[in-house]
């Protein structure tokens, strides 16, 4: 120890040195540092130093974390140092000041203990290899990048660059540099470690040029940060320079009135408790926010919603029943039950009204079903005036998001109301009759499912606490008349159909489609194109021609846009001047609307065996189908094409089945079955085709191409068939019939037990038919196929006779019951 501690000759280094761990630090030669020492072999050293210089190696830690140091766990090239300054603190550190003096290697240990002690060779350094104009123009270039570094880095002090300059020794700037900016352990013991003093200054010229990178780009954003913050501190100080500006003048404080004005609606809106409480929140929270926000305009959106909806707004008054009835009888023809549905619900509220009861009960959910254009979205328009109430529609056709019904959170940028309180709001009453079209039609995929947001909009018992979630305050809906309209009740999930009371509308019959043309379209389409009210007639043939040889529809829009074309060709001449001509009613109507479109062609297409006319209700109405069959050499398999569903398939593998077993009654060769496949197809095959009522005439089909007897080309059917050869009651026997009747057959093959249905047929249409009750298959093919010469047995040992009976005009086939009926009078359910 004692020649450790000798005082040092200049330019000479001891043989050994007590080492100095040093943590996350490396101390270069010619350069002051403070350290900090707190490890209890570090503070033994320091307490064993004696002599004016005290000299000790300074060697920097691999790993910062390792508290027990030794030998290896050290980098071997480190400083000598000269201990300046010592200080012991009240804590046990010793805080010490040292200066660089020679660059050293540290070569074997002497000790460990009591603290590391290690064999000491100098380690030279080189700055004579570098050229005079070289080393200048290095050392320029170093000091010009150190003072930028200086002047962009916020912890560097102003001084260092000039101190940096007055510097003339390479090596002595390499160490400044690197002792100052912003270097990694590992890069500042690579620095020390060079030989050359360029090698030295060339790697700090790197480091600094990307600390220069790095601090540009800094001061770059910060200066945009400020530049956007001194404006919106420039707007704000303009803003308030403007108040009071406008104050001095004695001008209205624009925001204050408007939140004045705002508060005041509140007040008179009539809100419930929890949505005045909301709005009162709001509105506290708006007169906080600064007018610039974006929340501003969010929250004032929201309370010009609350304050605009109907809350205690109400239209429906006093209930005239009378002249309620003769509204609705005004705008419709026919539609007798769907008018005394409304009748009877406006009577109820009339008792109550004049009994003084406080209880007005729930609205009904009706819901209009019928194929298109047969009048149920204005319906529900002559029901709303029909009860002086306001009138709102929305349209669900392809709804497939259920923020559409009950609105978007207000987290979500560009969130709205849902479709129920914007069209209450536009109606701006709180018990509107609400028309919510095309119900049947809803999309339901990933993206959502809206029928299951209408369960609550029609529930009676919860619609009076409706929360929207754009509102996010209840709102009753209980007070709203609800109509739903649909084209077909089997897309209608059952819970919502539940809801509903359901009220069909039927296609219109070649008589009330001329009512309703003379009546409603003809002149309505005067006074759309123009014309005075009797300006142009249309006669009665006119109209019916149209009807029987240009549409074939449930509705009456194809009906309206015919008309419509019949008359624009008149006012062509009207408008050019010409004289209308004088013209026949058909020859007009073929003028103006071109060749047939329609033919009765039934009679035609029957013209051999194995072809039926069935009967097939659609969304769209009724129409008429033909059920071809044929036999083709084979092993008595069955083929079906036509796109039929698996009922119709089981209809038609049930159907051969049953003719199998009866063949000899029927009176069909059995030896068929045997050498033939019978392919059964049903024409447009791009359509699907499902339903058990095809079962009759599929099998009447088989039966005709097995017998070799035609089918009776007046003759429709519908109904499902059993393998004990009974005939089942199915049901759309209104629209069935009228799809026949429009395809120009007046005979009908029905079940029995669809009897009761003939009731909703209009009378006047079942004066032009004629309807044969089935209620066995051997009744069918008697019914259907045309006779043999010789009639034979029936095969079940039962007896036909016709029965004609003449009630309300009406003329009625029905076959004599059979001897063991079993339980007579039973219904069964309508497939």
């Amino acid at each position: 120890m004692s020649e450790a501690m000798a005082p040092n000759v200049e330019g000479a280094v001891p043989s050994h040195l007590p080492v100095l761990p040093l943590k996350s630090t490396v101390v270069y030669p010619r350069i002051f540092i403070p350290l900090s020492v707190g490890r209890k072999k570090s503070l033994q050293l320091l307490e064993d130093l004696t002599g004016v210089e005290r000299h000790i190696a300074v060697a920097t830690q691999l790993d910062e974390s390792a508290e027990d140091v030794g030998f290896k766990d050290i980098h071997h090239v480190g400083t000598m140092v000269r201990v300046q300054h010592l200080l012991k603190l009240p804590d046990g550190t010793v805080q010490l000041a040292v200066l660089g003096l020679r660059r050293i290697r540290l070569t074997e240990v002497q000790s460990d203990e009591p603290y590391l002690t290690c064999a000491v060779e100098m380690h030279p350094e080189f700055s004579e290899d570098i050229l005079t104009i070289e080393r200048e123009a290095l050392m320029r270039r170093a000091i010009t990048s150190f003072q930028q570094l200086v002047s962009l880095a916020p912890h560097l002090p102003a001084e260092l660059a000039g101190a940096a300059g007055a510097i003339d020794d390479p090596l002595h700037l390499a160490y400044y540099i690197a002792n100052h900016i912003r270097l990694t352990t590992e890069q500042r013991q690579e620095v020390l470690e060079l030989d050359s003093a360029k090698a030295k200054l060339e790697k700090l010229l790197g480091h600094m040029a990307h600390e220069l990178e790095v601090l540009e780009l800094g001061r770059k954003i910060q200066s945009q940060a400020e530049e956007q913050m001194g404006k919106a501190q420039r707007e704000y100080f303009l803003r308030e320079q403007l108040k009071a500006i406008q104050r001095e003048l004695g001008e209205l404080d624009t925001e204050h009135a408007e939140l004045s004005e705002l508060r005041e609606r509140i007040e008179k809106a009539g809100l419930p408790p929890e949505a005045k409480r909301e709005a009162d929140r709001e509105i506290s929270r708006l007169e906080r926010i600064p007018s610039a926000s974006p929340e501003s305009s969010i929250i004032r959106t929201y309370l010009e919603l609350i304050v605009s909806l109907p809350w205690s707004v109400s239209t429906g008054g006093e209930v005239d029943v009378k002249k309620a009835r003769g509204i609705l009888d005004a705008d419709h023809y026919d539609l007798d039950k769907v008018k005394q549905r409304i009748v009877e619900h406006l009577a109820v509220r009339r008792l109550k009204q004049v009994r003084g009861s406080t209880d007005r009960g729930r609205e009904p959910i009706l819901c209009f079903v019928g194929p298109p254009g047969v009048g149920k979205t204005s319906l529900g328009q002559s029901i709303a005036r029909a009860m002086d109430r306001k009138f709102a529609r929305a349209s669900l056709g392809g709804v497939h998001d259920e923020a559409e019904i009950r609105g978007h959170r207000r987290t979500y940028i560009g969130a709205m109301p849902g479709r129920i309180l914007q069209a209450i709001r536009r109606a701006e009453s709180n018990d509107p009759v609400f028309m919510l079209d095309e119900v049947d039609k809803i999309g339901a995929d990933w993206r959502g499912d809206p029928s299951s947001a209408l369960l609550e909009v029609l529930d009676p018992e919860q619609n009076k606490d409706f929360r929207d979630n754009y509102l996010d305050v209840p709102f009753d809906l209980s007070k709203v008349m609800f109509i739903t309209t649909a084209n077909s009740l089997e897309t209608i999930p059952p819970a919502l159909r539940d809801r509903m009371e359901v009220l069909h509308l039927s296609g219109y019959t070649e008589e009330e489609k001329v009512q309703i043309a003379e009546r409603f379209l003809i002149p309505k389409q005067v006074l759309a194109h123009g014309l005075n009210p009797g300006e142009i007639t249309i006669p009665e043939e006119s109209v019916r021609l149209i009807v029987r040889e240009y549409t074939r529809e449930a509705g009456v829009r194809n009906l309206e846009r015919e008309i419509a074309s019949l008359i624009r060709r008149d006012v062509a001449e009207i408008a050019s001047g010409k004289k209308l001509k004088q013209m026949d009613g058909a020859k007009k109507v073929r003028a103006a609307l071109g060749k047939r479109r329609f033919f009765d062609d039934v009679a035609e297409r029957i013209d051999r065996p194995g072809i039926a006319t069935g009967l097939v209700w659609t969304p769209t109405g009724g129409e008429i189908i033909f059920v071809e069959a044929t036999l083709t050499p084979g092993k008595g398999e069955l083929k079906l094409t036509g796109q039929l569903g698996e009922v119709m398939k089981e209809s038609a593998s049930a159907a051969l089945s049953y003719l199998k077993s009866r063949a000899s009654d029927i009176g069909i060769d059995p030896t068929l079955f045997d050498k033939n496949d019978i392919h059964v197809h049903v024409p447009a095959g791009a359509q699907p085709k499902e339903g058990p009522s095809a079962g009759v005439t599929v099998l009447t089909a088989m039966a005709s191409i097995l017998t070799g007897r035609p089918v009776r080309d007046d003759v429709a059917m519908t109904g499902e068939i059993t393998l004990r050869g009974r005939v089942l009651p199915i049901g759309g026997i209104k629209e069935k019939v009228l799809g026949a009747h429009r395809a120009g057959l007046r005979r009908v093959l029905i079940p029995l037990h669809n009897e009761a249905d003939l009731d909703d047929i209009p009378a006047d249409l079942r004066k032009q038919m004629q309807f044969v009750m089935l209620e066995s298959i051997d009744q069918v093919l008697r019914a259907a196929l045309v006779p043999r010469k010789a009639a034979a047995l029936n095969g079940n040992g039962s007896r036909t006779t016709t029965v004609v009976a003449r009630a309300a005009g009406s003329t009625r086939e029905r076959p004599a019951p059979p001897s063991r009926r079993g339980a007579k009078g039973r219904r069964r359910p309508v497939a």
